[in-house]
């Protein structure tokens, strides 16, 4: 294999910048949230090889920028022994295969750690390293599913909605995978240990609905979609469609807020009635017909400023415009 110049292979000092300027990552290239984790710890600074597959031409899903990359049959000993001299002098190896795919090249755990044994060696699947799904297929939709999430996000008597894969692969997934990447890190700078860690999607996601599982054991969450506090179910918490069949988001939750939200509406009569849940189906006839009286630019006019928690639903082409998020 034409390897024998690959980076780590030297100490000469990388650009500083960055948190994690000095620390070194081999990924081992797929799709989804692992490189997405990698891309995190690029742009934090850290020093990042992505090993990819010979392939006739490159699949990308536009996670692979911020790093440098080079081709590596792992089939071939050859090449499995380049990585494994990679993670020599890597602090971290971070791959997104089926459970038992890189034993089976060689580069699983046990072989890296007992070439590096301060490595943080990161796995990331979506059913985790074990239990009766973990060797099947899956995605994003499917991983959210099986949690009770995707059941939980939707209109009353409708189908489940799709949150993108911005839920399972991305929140549920590369942040989960980067906070044990990093905590492991910083274990193995204060020990000289390395650790493996197993991010499961299924793993993430159901931690990212602890406050839901609560309610749930407070008999405060209902399982139909739609009914609850944060799920639309509630009036001060949902969207409206305006004039101009544009969409307006409310998130008035404290009483201050929804106080507010009233009186910009000028429906002084919900005025200290925001949790009489019996009146919420009303509520939500009143507050349809006044955003649906006015375009979205004149109820921006009205909200603009105040702490109504008020704001109009914009566009992926509107976003990018925005003032706020152009300030940011």
């Amino acid at each position: 294999m034409p390897v024998s110049n690959a980076l780590f292979e030297t100490d000469a000092p990388q650009p500083s910048g960055g948190p994690l300027a000095g620390v070194r990552v081999v990924e081992l290239a797929g799709l989804g949230p692992a490189p997405m984790a990698a891309m995190f710890l690029a742009e934090l600074g850290a020093d990042v090889v992505r090993v990819e597959r010979p392939r006739p031409s490159p699949v990308t899903d536009g996670l692979d920028r911020g790093r440098s990359s080079i081709v590596v049959d792992l089939k071939d000993s050859q090449g499995a022994e380049a990585v494994l001299r990679m993670a020599e002098r890597a602090d971290i190896l971070l791959e997104g295969y089926r459970p038992g795919v890189m034993e089976r090249l060689g580069l699983g755990p046990d072989a890296v750690l007992c070439r590096n044994p301060r490595i943080v060696y990161g796995r990331m699947t979506g059913w985790g390293q074990s239990g009766p799904r973990a060797s099947t297929a899956g995605h994003d939709i499917n991983y959210i599913a099986l949690t009770g999430t995707l059941a939980a996000i939707g209109s009353p008597g409708g189908p489940p909605q799709i949150p993108l894969n911005l839920l399972g692969d991305f929140g549920g997934g590369s942040l989960y995978l980067l906070v044990g990447v990093l905590a492991a890190l910083h274990h193995a700078r204060a020990t000289g240990e390395g650790q493996v860690v197993d991010a499961a999607i299924v793993d993430g996601v159901t931690h990212l609905a602890a406050m839901i599982w609560e309610k749930r054991r407070e008999n405060s969450w209902s399982d139909e979609a739609g009914t609850n506090l944060l799920d639309g179910g509630a009036p001060f918490y949902s969207v409206y469609q305006t004039l101009d069949d544009r969409w307006y988001s409310v998130g008035a939750l404290e009483p201050q807020f929804y106080a507010e939200l009233v009186r910009l509406l000028d429906l002084p009569h919900w005025a200290g009635r925001q949790y009489d849940r019996v009146g919420w189906p009303s509520m939500r006839s009143a507050f349809t017909a006044r955003f649906r009286s006015r375009t979205r630019g004149e109820w921006d006019a009205v909200f603009e400023g105040t702490d109504a928690c008020a704001v109009p639903v914009l566009t992926w082409s509107e976003a990018v415009a925005d003032p706020h998020l152009r300030a940011r």
